[in-house]
Parts: structure tokens; sequence; C-alpha cells
């Protein structure tokens, strides 16, 4: 049997051995949530509301145990993690309410000539099984945004955690199967294949993904055969723009912890490109410099700790060729730059030339590259010409011209005088282009992952 080994990317450490799910193993597992799905929607709304709040209640119980083997696994910083944790558990506690708000709607039938004494209801119901493709960056706070939807809508759900650190997510399974209905809830192990296959196999009702635009893309071709569902939040490369009468320190700040010190930079709505107004460009920069050579990189356990390991050595490998490229391409390094392992020093770099096609990519990693320009409309052109359109940001003191270069970003989400590195589980969260289209929230996600059914009846007025 086939297994997957779960290391501490800082060090190497082995945590455990997962066994990998092969194809006859995800197949007999589709077909089980099948059944538990009909047990699943037949729970009344109350009920799973309840479920929700008692799963809730068990990952609060183990909160630090989680905690810490979550940053052991992904090599997010310890007060990270329980920060990611302590989201999924208010997710799985607001879903709770979702389940009891699925409205449908009466709709007047005398708008139509003959029809006036007839009755049209709709009402909300499953999708079916719902296959939740989790990635590693943020695990448990993306696994509960998508299974605790399933759930509180009536579906069946089966995970497939990431490969390279299932095991908090496999924790927290265990916990969710004390509550739900046998077999509504199912885990898969497995990389590629795994995805692939779930989004072929027809037991499959709706396929949610969180990861990189070329996986959205193929598993969208999959899916497209059985016309599942498909609901996609893609890759990003958020730019932040500086206009020249922001607080540059407080910009300088929302690049630190929105880039450098959050999830080791490997978040989709992290800030990953900086333009900058030349009136302000290196008052900024030496405020962004400053607040960088503050930051400590080291053990991901150790409170003390801002950046730790990325996930693997070669995701840190990909992250110093996209430097090295910048700097080839005319970018001057001013911070970091080195890679000891999978360890990454956050970096900053100046003068990086707008047209560079590193510059136009994601790169997944602590790096904070900054460009000039001159008028806010050129920053707006520079930002919107990206294939992603997750969030964008921008520091002013002029409501207006925040107002005004928001409507005219092509992006999911503008923040104004902060970090593009927010989201919070209420909003609707996504974003245009090659970012996937969709929108995930506890009041969205619940209800794109129901059906609308209408029913007539006939004569139902005197």
């Amino acid at each position: 049997m086939a297994v997957v080994t779960v290391r501490n990317p800082g060090t190497g450490e082995v945590l455990g051995e997962v066994p990998a799910s092969d194809p006859a193993q995800v197949a007999a597992i589709v077909e089980r949530a099948a059944q538990g799905q009909w047990a699943m929607a037949a729970t009344p709304a109350h009920e799973r509301a309840e479920l929700l709040r008692r799963v809730a209640g068990g990952i609060e119980a183990e909160l630090e145990g989680l905690a810490r083997l979550l940053a052991a696994e992904n090599g997010k910083p310890i007060q990270q993690t329980r920060g990611e944790v302590e989201a999924a558990i208010r997710i799985f506690r607001a879903t709770a309410g979702e389940a009891t708000r699925l409205f449908g709607r009466q709709i007047p039938l005398d708008a139509v000539p003959g029809l006036e004494r007839h009755l049209a209801v709709t009402i909300r119901e499953p999708l079916g099984v719902v296959a939740a493709l989790v990635p590693f960056n943020y695990p448990v706070e993306l696994y509960a945004h998508k299974a605790a939807a399933a759930l509180a809508a009536g579906n069946a759900v089966v995970v497939q955690p990431p490969a390279r650190c299932p095991l908090t997510v496999l924790r927290v399974a265990e916990i969710v199967h004390k509550y739900a209905p046998r077999d509504a809830h199912q885990v898969v192990i497995g990389g590629a294949e795994v995805s692939r296959q779930l989004a072929e196999i027809k037991g499959i009702a709706a396929v949610t993904l969180t990861g990189s635009t070329a996986a959205g893309r193929e598993i969208a071709r999959l899916a497209a055969g059985t016309l599942k569902r498909v609901h996609l939040e893609l890759g990003g490369n958020d730019a932040l723009i500086v206009c020249a009468d922001a607080d540059v320190e407080e910009a300088a700040r929302a690049v630190v912890l929105g880039r450098l010190a959050r999830g080791n930079g490997q978040i989709c709505c992290a800030v990953k490109r900086v333009y900058a107004q030349a009136a302000v460009h290196d008052a900024f920069v030496d405020a962004l410099v400053a607040q960088t050579a503050k930051l400590t990189v080291g053990d991901q356990l150790l409170e003390s700790t801002d950046i730790g390991p990325l996930i693997a050595e070669e995701a840190a490998g990909r992250v110093l060729d996209a430097v090295r490229t910048l700097v080839a391409d005319g970018a001057r390094l001013v911070a970091g730059g080195v890679r000891t392992r999978a360890f990454m020093d956050p970096t900053v770099l100046v003068d990086v030339p707008a047209a560079s096609p590193a510059f136009a990519e994601e790169i997944f990693g602590p790096v904070a590259p900054v460009a000039r320009f001159d008028d806010p409309e050129e920053a707006v052109r520079l930002a919107n010409d990206s294939p992603y359109g997750l969030h964008a940001a921008v520091f002013t003191r002029d409501i207006s011209r925040a107002l005004s270069i928001a409507k005219q970003l092509d992006v999911g989400g503008v923040v104004v005088n902060g970090s593009t590195a927010l989201r919070a589980e209420n909003l609707p969260f996504g974003g245009t282009k090659d970012t996937g289209g969709h929108r995930e929230g506890i009041h969205d996600t619940v209800l794109d992952l129901t059906r609308q059914k209408t029913v007539v009846v006939m004569d139902a007025f005197r």
C-alpha cells in the first residue's frame, strides 16, 4: 500500500505516514458518500446546525494541539496557526446559522395572464456529494469553509486534504465523524491523480477547489464531462498602490504584515506587487526595509518567530529563482534574497521593471517587489495589467481618490489603507479573470452548494 510521508518542512522530521487512496478506494468512498448524503439531506436544518456547533466545540477543545500540529507540518509560525484554527471554529459556528436560513421564494404567478389562481414557490435542496479540494497554505481554515458549507446545506462531502500537510485536517475530520451521519463526511488522500478522479467521477455533484489557476483549469475541464458544478478560488497577484499622500509607515506595515510575515508569504491574497508614487517612493522603501529588518526567521514552533519554512525546499527554490529573474530583468535587491533549505529570508526589491514577466507571475513566498509610478491612473493601469484579479489595496488620505481607484480596479475586493491579505469569513472572497470568478464565504458558499426547485400548486386560490 502506498503511503504519504509527512515531514516538518523546517527540520525534515517525519511527523507521520498516511495511507494513500487508490482509484478503487476513491470510487468506493464516493459511492458510500452517496448513501451518507441521503441521511444528511433527511436531517432537519436545526439538527444540521447543532452538528456544526458540536464540531466547533470539538475543535475548540483541541485548539492548542491542533495549532501545534499544523505549525509542525505546514511551516507557518505557531501564533498564525493558532489564529487559523480559531478561524475554523468561527466558520463552523457561523455556518451553523446558515443551515437554518436556506430560504425559498413565493413567485407571483398573477404576473402572467391566466395563471392568477396558481401558487408557485421555490425550495432549496442539496446538490448531492461535494468534493472539497483543500490547499496546503491554510488547510484547516479553507477545509472549514468547504466542509461546513456542504454539510449545512445537506450535502455529503469528500475531502481531499493537501498531501504535504494532511494531519491536522485528518484530526478535524475525526471530530466531524463523531457527529455527522455515517458516510456523510469522507476523506481521500493523494495528489493530482486523486483530484482528477474526483473531478471526473459521476458520483460527485460539485467540486470546490482552492488552488492554482493551472489546477483550476484542469479540474474545470474534467468536471465538464459530467456537468458538475465547479467552484474555483485560484491564484492572485495582488497590487498595493501607495499614493503621494499616503502614510508610508502604515503602507510599509501593510506589506510586512500582509506579505512577508503572514503565512510565510504563501497566501493567494498577499501583497505581491507594490506600486509607489514617485514623491513617496524612497520614503516608503526606507520604511519597508527598516520594518523588514525586524522580522525573525526560524523555528515555526517558537512564539517569537515571524517567518517559518515554506512548505518544501522546492517551493523555496522556486521563490529564489523568481527573485533572481527579477534581478536579471533590472530590479535591485535591497533586503533578503537568501534561501536556506526551506527557509526564505524576507526579500524586498526596488526598481522593478513593470514589464518583467516575473513581476506578472504569482511569487508564492515572502517577497515584496516595488515599482514606481507617476500618476494614479498609471498605477490603476499597471495593477489591472495582470491575468489575476483577486484583491488590491490603495493607500491615500483622499477618500474620493480611494473610491475612484477602487471602482476602476478589475478585482474581487479592494482594501483602502490596509493589506490585501484580509479574509473575514462573512465576506465574499474571490476574484475576477484567472482567479476563477467565484466567491467563498459563510453566506455565499452554502447557497452555492444548493439548487432551486420550483413547485407549482394549481388552483391554490379560489
